[in-house]
């Protein structure tokens, strides 16, 4: 299976890392870090060396709480890296946005695919996307990030995540954006409560039929800080824990704040799933 980002393939017959580059100050693990444009542009050299498959961009964050920011602050922090990143690395770039602006021009500088949390459901958002060619990552989320963590309820989560993706993948293919350039992801921590979390990790094989592929962000995450007891800097075992389930559920796409770590785990279960 592969995935033709603006002429970069990215592979999808094995699991592949998608490295997590937030320009933000605010982002709930490294906001701040890498907001300058040659510090994005060296923590993207060092995942790239340590086995991302490509690299997501970050404009805002969208971690419970934060607030918002304008099209052009969201300009301004993106396009300048997408452009020099798409321009200097062998890997695709990803642009991680909601906003039918940020689309359409980090399409023009260069981005390979539109990672959405809101699943092109901004207005404007799903034209952009169909206009600009790039495959497209749908992520469920209940809610909005400003209130989605203010008491979440299912009936059935796994169903609900199941159902909305499917009506995402039908409104897009109806705008000309075929299943083939469509993956889609739970949105582990958007809307969720633990409980949601795990029975989605665990019941994760259950999205593996309805598009080009799953892509799962759970590096980090509050639930891995609530099951281990442990800050956001020392969550690694258990993210590394939760990939290797998402993996063997049949993920295709990790989002990671590790990257060789994450990729030396994802080797180990990609063996043993194709042992015979």
């Amino acid at each position: 299976m592969q995935l033709n980002c603006a002429g970069k393939i990215l592979d999808l017959s094995r699991p592949a890392v998608m490295g997590v580059l937030n320009v933000t100050p605010d982002s709930f693990s490294d906001g701040g870090r890498y907001h300058q444009l040659a510090d994005a542009l060296r923590r993207a050299e060092t995942m790239v060396e340590e086995g991302a498959a490509l690299v997501d961009v970050g404009g805002e964050s969208t971690r419970p709480g934060a607030p918002p920011v304008s099209v052009q602050e969201e300009l301004d922090r993106v396009l300048p890296v997408v452009e020099r990143l798409a321009r200097e690395l062998p890997v695709p770039i990803s642009v991680d946005t909601s906003k039918p602006e940020v689309i359409r021009e980090a399409a023009r500088a260069g981005a390979g695919l539109i990672n959405d949390v809101r699943a092109l459901r901004l207005p404007g958002a799903l034209e952009a996307a169909a206009a600009g060619g790039l495959p497209v990552c749908l992520m469920h989320m209940q809610g909005d990030p400003a209130t989605m963590q203010h008491e979440p309820v299912y009936a059935d989560v796994v169903a609900e995540v199941r159902a909305f993706l499917i009506e995402r993948i039908r409104v897009c293919e109806s705008a000309g954006i075929p299943r083939q350039r469509i993956l889609v992801d739970p949105g582990f921590g958007f809307g969720k409560t633990l409980d949601h979390n795990l029975l989605m990790l665990r019941h994760l094989g259950r999205l593996t039929d309805l598009a080009a592929g799953i892509l799962v962000g759970i590096s980090r995450k509050s639930m891995i800080g609530a099951l281990l007891n442990a800050p956001v800097g020392e969550r690694l075992s258990g993210s590394l824990a939760a990939a290797v389930i998402a993996c063997w559920q049949g993920a295709h796409i990790i989002r990671a704040h590790d990257i060789r770590a994450t990729v030396q785990a994802l080797c180990v279960c990609a063996a043993a799933r194709a042992a015979t």
